[in-house]
């Protein structure tokens, strides 16, 4: 990262969501362009099996950490943290079947496209922060428009 933040605002407040969809635990560090957050696989982890997390949770991890980059820098610029959506993603590999629990994974972010109409792509991975070793990657596309409401209200009807 380039530059990093020293005092971090707790997840809740990055995230548009409501417990207990936050599925990650906190911001680690962030700068411009990147986020690094803190996922722990605990038994009571939203969709833990019994064994794990599985992989297919990883994406959500990713999306979350893009909305977390995203609030951040609303905050900083005295914004409200506000509504996007996960548009898709390109290439998801990840090494295991699931994350298992005790595992502590970093989940990385780096924006590669911001167009003024809300779309973005991110560079994203999934760490074992013990191990250091990469275990997801993928290549993630979002849009977070500047009027939600008209895209909610178009939804609904």
């Amino acid at each position: 990262m380039q530059t990093r933040t020293p005092a971090i605002a707790a997840i809740d407040t990055l995230l548009p969501h409501a417990a207990p969809m936050i599925l990650l635990d906190r911001v680690l560090e962030v700068s411009a362009e990147e986020l690094l957050a803190e996922v722990e696989i605990r038994p009571d982890s939203l969709f833990h099996s019994g064994t794990g997390v599985g992989a297919w949770v990883g994406i959500e991890y990713m999306a979350q950490a893009i909305a977390a980059w995203a609030g951040y820098h609303a905050r900083e610029r005295g914004e409200e943290v506000k509504i996007g959506f996960l548009l898709g993603s390109r290439r998801y590999a990840c090494a295991l079947p699931e994350f298992a629990t005790g595992m502590r994974l970093g989940v990385s972010v780096k924006l590669l496209l911001q167009a003024e109409n809300g779309l973005g792509s991110f560079d994203c991975a999934i760490t074992d922060l013990q191990t250091q070793q990469e275990l997801a990657q993928a290549s993630v596309s979002v849009f977070q428009p500047h009027d939600v409401s008209h895209y909610l209200q178009e939804g609904m009807a």
